[in-house]
């Protein structure tokens, strides 16, 4: 059994809540274990492994779970890469779209070697993922853009560039960032930065090698190759170089394409925001309805090869783009998890009998409250009481829908284009939702 000890702890980490825990152990690994602060953790499953680095899923007996990054003992990247990881997540915890650190310790293995590790918020989906996804589609949902919806697409640039503008106000730049390093948070319901291995402080790098082929900046290009050529430079890496990846990361987002191959091109390397204007201009054909011109102009002033010239992140964030009120698709809320509403049933029109059916507003907050209540299985009108609106009699949603014991279904209108924390608004979509009284919300 792997023993763990805790290093020395910090002020500005705090435990991991403890949460349902529904993964079940991988079978196909060796079991392994660790012991932090005194409790012991089974490794779930594997979540990634680097050159010097690998993450893990663990559960501990409370039912929380977390994610363990764990530094390779015998080597001296790994040990530098713990040492500079643990120093920028201690010195910029609290921000909501940046991944929590709970704790650090040092785990002893079975062979005896020491390892260092993290003990990090357990993230969803990463953006990475849902790229993918998009490019296969989802099962019964179509829809005639190749990209992510506008409203996806705009959740996520938000998030990102509230980070980063915290991010860069501490002084630091992420210098990696990509979809991979992007996850969605189920409980925050927000996108997080994750991987801070090679941050550095602005004006003060120190890491040559910066940056992830396809989301490289031009001068972090420059610097990397005078670095192998084994020459000095200051090619003069800022700030700028994480507004030029986000660029590329929503260009992705937006187009549906992989464009590895583009930033490489070039037709792209002479005149990038010719590339990004065609781009727009072929799938803006598809979708002439959506307003695409103020994300356009975000991406092209994120992609200027002077990155004096590149907008930051605070202006970005004061685009346009951010004022229009998009609406989730059906596929973002199956795309992205959630622990407050489960989506189960798209009803069609067909199936109505008449509007009254499912007239009246959710309040969520005040669902979230009978959730939480011991007496909400025991309450049969409940969907009367929160919706307060003619329903869909019992029968017929049973019929439509088995429901699992100790649940309330409720049936109901969403209304206008409308976020507000974690509750969804969804204009003029007829759906059925399930709701368990015993799921964790957050108010």
């Amino acid at each position: 059994m792997a023993h763990c000890v805790p290093s020395e702890p910090t002020s500005k980490v705090q435990a991991p809540e403890s949460i349902p825990s529904q993964v079940s152990v991988d079978q196909s690994m060796r079991p392994v274990l660790f012991e932090i602060f005194g409790e012991i953790w089974t490794v779930q499953s594997r979540l990634g492994q680097g050159v010097s680095a690998s993450v893990y899923q663990v559960s501990s007996g409370r039912a929380a779970t977390a994610a363990v990054k764990e530094f390779q003992g015998d080597s001296q990247g790994g040990d530098y890469g713990y040492h500079k990881e643990r120093a920028v997540l201690e010195d910029i915890q609290g921000h909501k779209n940046i991944v929590t650190l709970y704790g650090v310790f040092t785990n002893h293995n079975c062979v005896g070697v020491a390892t260092r590790c993290l003990l990090l918020e357990l993230l969803d989906v990463s953006l990475s993922e849902l790229l993918v996804r998009r490019s296969n589609g989802v099962k019964g949902v179509s829809r005639p853009q190749k990209g992510h919806s506008m409203w996806l697409v705009q959740h996520c640039a938000r998030d990102i560039l509230e980070a980063l503008a915290f991010l860069h106000r501490e002084g630091y730049v992420h210098a990696d960032l990509k979809p991979r390093n992007i996850l969605w948070s189920a409980d925050d319901e927000c996108f997080k930065l994750i991987d801070f291995g090679l941050s550095f402080k602005q004006g003060n790098q120190d890491v040559k090698y910066i940056q992830t082929d396809g989301y490289r900046a031009p001068e972090a290009e420059l610097q990397n190759s005078l670095a192998q050529a084994g020459m000095e430079g200051d090619s003069g890496c800022t700030a700028a170089i994480d507004l030029w990846s986000l660029g590329v990361i929503l260009l992705e987002m937006f187009s549906g394409i992989k464009l590895k191959d583009t930033v490489r091109s070039q037709d792209w390397k002479d005149n990038s925001v010719a590339v990004v204007n065609r781009i727009f201009a072929s799938n803006g054909v598809m979708c002439p309805a959506i307003p695409v011109y103020h994300l356009r102009d975000l991406i092209k002033s994120m992609l200027l090869n002077n990155p004096k010239q590149r907008c930051t992140a605070e202006a970005a964030l004061l685009n346009p783009f951010f004022s229009i009120p998009f609406a989730p698709h059906i596929e973002d809320l199956v795309l992205l998890p959630s622990p407050v509403l489960r989506l189960l049933n798209l009803i069609d029109d067909s199936h109505l009998h008449n509007d009254e059916e499912y007239e009246g507003v959710c309040g969520v907050r005040q669902l979230q409250r009978l959730q939480r209540s011991p007496a909400a299985a025991d309450r049969p009108n409940l969907r009367r009481e929160v919706c307060g609106g003619h329903l869909l009699p019992a029968e017929r949603l049973q019929e439509r829908l088995p429901v699992p014991d100790g649940a309330v279904r409720i049936s109901l209108l969403l209304h206008p284009p409308h976020l507000k924390n974690s509750a969804v608004f969804w204009p003029t979509s007829r759906i059925l939702i399930l709701s368990t009284p015993g799921c964790r919300c957050r108010h």
